[in-house]
């Protein structure tokens, strides 16, 4: 049940100090809660719960605000609600009335609150706190009459892709093999002990054995390699069989277990298929039992050729970044420029005049779709060098520097924030942090382009000032 949005809460000038004074309006809380449309957002949350059934939830901006305050600090879920007992300005941007010394929720409920606020809802928040306007209807593909090379063009549209890693434990084949016989062998007590029966041979110290006396290899080859997998699969598959007769008993297992005995029988199978056929790789392949929606992404960088988490899309417009798709599987961005050009149509009612991105967009199907809608896509032609101009070549500086903008902005989100690793869970809390912390990079760009305004006006104020002085000093000494 959701009671909606409480009409008593008003601006910071009546939120309540137990110990006197009032809150400062130049503090970087409140100008950020002045940022962001509460009520608009209130709106869209409040249609996910039933307004007679279920117990009241936390408001919105409780909700929101909680995770905003916790990405932009980079705190713990105990440590965000620690800060906002502790401090009026915090406890004011989640909604409150009034200072209390005591807790607004449990740390708990801040996974709660990633769930419900999910991969929807973050994209309408992020579209309204970045273009600052909500956008009252939304062209579909049968009124698009105007897209297309007639369609008016403004604006810059910058695309780059990347992964966002998840924490998890580097994973190698053997770790995982063990991992799973441990939780088999655990699995298989439980059903043991839930039929009152003697447990069936394991060899599980003899496996066990067998794995540490791998690891403490240095540089094990090929064939020991192989071997050593073979002899942890075959002490996983005599556990399945075992597990597998018992699966009259399986209530018996807590949701956890059953979970795990799912993703091992899956590991298992993709394991088995890469031992028989001589091969590295799998489709959808399972690097973590904790979090098996997690996939190894390919990037080709040199400090990290692999990083295992999600991939996201992204969008850079006027220093705003919107995320346009979020896979946990790899995926060619080349084949996500049209659907990012449709939706910079959507956004604004026009046409980027340029799109800037790297080398794996300028694919001759992409050119060929830019060049039919009128959109210079930035780089060089394709096909065998050709000797350049100079005006080409400082075309092509420029497009690199407008496209360094969004190295910078993953730079900033992995350095500054906790894109550089995600430390949810499960799926749809992963995604959740990704799209706050996009949020917060925009409120940031929000408060930075505030500032560059104030610092713009009294500058202009300074320069007047300034030119009228000047004119009173000349008239003062033309009258002596």
């Amino acid at each position: 049940m959701y009671r909606g949005k409480d009409e008593s809460q008003l601006t910071f000038e009546t939120f309540h100090l137990p110990f006197g004074g009032r809150l400062d309006k130049e503090n970087r809380w409140i100008k950020l809660s002045q940022i962001i449309p509460w009520d608009k957002i209130e709106t869209m949350y409040a249609g996910k719960f039933s307004s007679t059934q279920g117990a009241p939830a936390k408001p919105l901006r409780m909700a929101l605000g909680a995770l905003v305050i916790r990405e932009r600090c980079g705190f713990t879920d105990e440590e965000t609600v620690e800060q906002i007992r502790e401090n009026p300005y915090l406890q004011y941007f989640i909604g409150r009335e009034e200072y209390s010394s005591t807790a607004p929720f449990d740390a708990s409920m801040m996974v709660h609150f990633r769930k419900r606020l999910d991969s929807g809802t973050m994209k309408e928040i992020n579209e309204l706190i970045a273009r600052g306007k909500t956008r009252e209807t939304t062209k579909t593909d049968d009124d698009r009459d105007d897209f297309g090379p007639g369609a008016p063009k403004k604006g810059k549209l910058i695309v780059d892709a990347s992964c966002m890693p998840s924490d998890i434990r580097y994973p190698n084949d053997m770790s995982l093999l063990d991992e799973a016989r441990t939780k088999t062998e655990k699995i298989l007590d439980e059903l043991c002990r839930a039929q009152g029966i003697r447990k069936p041979r394991t060899y599980r110290h003899k496996a066990r054995k067998d794995f540490i006396r791998f690891i403490h290899e240095k540089k094990p080859n090929g064939k020991k390699v192989r071997k050593a997998i073979g002899k942890q699969l075959r002490y996983i598959r005599r556990n399945l069989k075992n597990i597998g007769g018992m699966s009259d008993f399986y209530e018996a297992l807590n949701h956890r277990r059953y979970r795990d005995l799912l993703v091992i029988q899956e590991l298992y199978r993709q394991q088995k298929e890469m031992y028989d056929g001589k091969k590295h790789r799998v489709e959808s392949r399972i690097v973590s039992i904790a979090q098996p929606h997690v996939r190894p992404i390919v990037r080709g960088k040199a400090g990290a050729p692999v990083e295992f988490g999600a991939k996201v899309e992204v969008s850079l417009i006027d220093g705003y970044t919107f995320i346009d798709h979020v896979s946990w599987e790899n995926f060619n961005e080349s084949q996500c420029l049209k659907g990012q050009v449709e939706e910079y149509y959507k956004r604004f009612g026009c046409l980027p005049e340029s799109i800037h991105a790297d080398k794996i967009y300028r694919n001759r199907d992409n050119r060929n779709y830019c060049k039919g809608l009128g959109i210079r896509l930035s780089g060089p032609a394709l096909g065998r060098p050709a000797e350049l101009t100079k005006e080409e070549k400082r075309q092509i500086r420029e497009d690199s520097r407008v496209r360094n903008s969004v190295e910078g902005k993953f730079g900033q989100g992995k350095r500054r924030f906790g894109l550089s690793r995600i430390m949810a869970k499960l799926r749809e809390t992963s995604e959740s942090v990704i799209w706050i912390n996009i949020i917060v990079m925009n409120l940031e760009r929000r408060l930075a382009v505030l500032l560059f305004y104030f610092i713009n006006c009294i500058t202009r104020h300074m320069n007047h000032l300034k030119l009228l002085v000047g004119s009173m000093c000349l008239r003062w000494a033309a009258a002596l």
